[in-house]
């Protein structure tokens, strides 16, 4: 069974930092690609970050670029998205996402929330 568990979010202040990270398990995990979605009230589902099975590769909304940081260990089964200089506008809840054989699997999310 698939299961991906999101962690670190939380209330940070704007030009803050914070570091979620998603644990996978009940796949092999270092032959897919991972990505970070988000989906902020009112709003529809956003593709944030993805990254390859291998690390080499990564991609960025347009809005992220040089803010977000998206890195895996293929050895502990996390991918850990690093999102620096936040905004109020990143205020969204942040899920984990693969796809194996052509389904989608998504962790329960975690709530990041930019505001002073």
């Amino acid at each position: 069974e698939v299961q991906l568990v999101e962690s670190g979010g939380g209330l940070v202040q704007p030009g803050g930092s914070l570091r979620l990270s998603c644990a996978a398990s009940g796949f092999t995990f270092d032959d897919h690609a991972m990505n970070w979605f988000r989906q902020a009230p009112g709003k529809g589902l956003e593709l944030v970050s993805g990254i390859s099975w291998n690390g080499r590769s990564t991609y960025y909304a347009e809005s992220m670029k040089g803010r977000f940081n998206i890195s895996r260990d293929n050895a502990k089964n996390t991918v850990v998205l690093q999102m620096n200089s936040l905004k109020p506008e990143d205020t969204a809840v942040y899920c984990c996402n693969t796809r194996k054989l052509g389904i989608d699997y998504w962790g329960q999310g975690t709530q990041v929330t930019v505001s002073s």
